[in-house]
């Protein structure tokens, strides 16, 4: 059976990792690996390969970045290149950035059979960028992977045969539980010179965030208070630096010394800096992931999540983009009143596991139609 997986961006990376080890171990597969390059600089691409052990990809299309809907074209474009020169039995894509949708759309033109890996988060935001990718991905999807039971009940909500709905667990779990023992040995807080236990770690990038002067100049004034109480480190996504900079936010970011911006950082340091932070600050999907599983509190700086379970069973908090609020949540956390939660359902790191189980009981001479 050929696989053929795509990635596209960092978040992908880690959600892949397992499913290309996984399948690795089956005779019965052959698997290609395109890359899109929608995150292509060593940074956000490369380095995630070399840590979590992830052939090369056997195919690059090298797309950069661009606007929403060029960016799309644009893998959509070449994708159907690949798709026509040798197709798949099977399209596996994962997540919900730009290149999950165009890879999607490409092979449901072609009528080359789709999963979907992380299905049925919804955020009910269209506003989102990433809202839309998930829609009209699962709407394609022939075999839908969710990571949780919520998930599910969106995508028969929505309309999905309950047979293409499959309830594996967190793929994204699955690195996290394969690569802890490797991240904790690293002692990235010492080398940073920071406490273990003794500092907040703060991610931000969405357009929702950072492309409002307003919006983000409130999140900054938060950071500002908190970081009079706790240092916070900030690895920087370049998009964010490049707000920061067109805002002229630099006098301000200067006058708070214990805010310290960084580089983005690799996946193993990263998770390393995680596992002994006091607290996480983030707009990100998968760090509200994470957390739940390292106990560790999040304060999500975003009025929706399209991961409740993180927030009914984890320690996730949303706070919005309000700073008073931002602020108040974490001085309660500080003082000892921080969120306790419990591991979801089948977030135990054998979710690849289950999603190779059920592509092996799919028969490759069935029609599409048949999936």
């Amino acid at each position: 059976m050929h696989i053929l997986n795509v990635v596209g961006a960092r978040p992908n990376l880690m959600k892949m990792a397992p499913l290309v080890a996984e399948m690795a171990r089956h005779a019965d597969f052959q698997q290609t690996l395109l890359h899109t390059g929608q995150h292509y600089d060593d940074q956000m691409s490369q380095v995630f390969f070399d840590e979590l052990g992830i052939p090369q990809p056997d195919i690059y299309l090298g797309v950069g970045s661009s606007s929403h809907a060029r960016q799309t074209a644009q893998v959509m474009t070449a994708f159907e290149e690949v798709l026509l020169a040798h197709p798949p039995d099977l399209v596996i894509v994962v997540g919900d950035v730009n290149s999950t949708l165009a890879c999607a759309v490409a092979a449901a033109k072609l009528n080359v059979p789709l999963a979907h890996v992380e299905a049925g988060l919804r955020s009910f935001d269209r506003a989102m960028p990433e809202e839309i990718n998930r829609l009209v991905t699962d709407a394609l999807a022939d075999l839908l992977f969710t990571t949780s039971r919520d998930a599910n009940e969106n995508l028969v909500s929505e309309g999905i045969p309950a047979e293409k709905i499959h309830f594996v667990g967190n793929v994204m779990i699955d690195t996290l539980t394969q690569q802890r023992a490797r991240a904790e040995g690293l002692g990235t807080p010492q080398q940073m010179g920071l406490v273990p236990g003794g500092y907040a770690l703060l991610t931000l990038h969405r357009p929702s965030n950072v492309d409002d002067v307003s919006i983000f100049s409130g999140i900054l004034d938060a950071l500002t208070a908190i970081q009079k109480e706790l240092p916070v480190l900030f690895p920087a996504h370049p998009r964010t630096r490049r707000q920061m900079q067109a805002f002229g936010f630099q006098a301000r970011l200067e006058a708070a010394p214990n805010l310290r911006i960084v580089e983005p950082l690799s996946y193993l340091r990263n998770l390393d800096l995680m596992m002994h932070a006091r607290l996480v600050l983030t707009d990100s999907g998968g760090l509200q992931e994470e957390t739940t599983i390292l106990g560790i509190p999040c304060l999500t700086i975003r009025e929706n999540t399209e991961r409740p379970v993180t927030i009914s069973e984890g320690t996730n908090t949303l706070v919005g983009s309000d700073p008073q609020r931002i602020v108040a949540e974490t001085r309660r956390i500080l003082t000892g009143k921080a969120k306790t939660g419990r591991i979801p359902e089948l977030w135990d790191g054998r979710a690849a596991q289950r999603i190779v189980n059920v592509i092996r009981t799919y028969n490759t001479k069935d029609t599409k139609e048949n999936l």
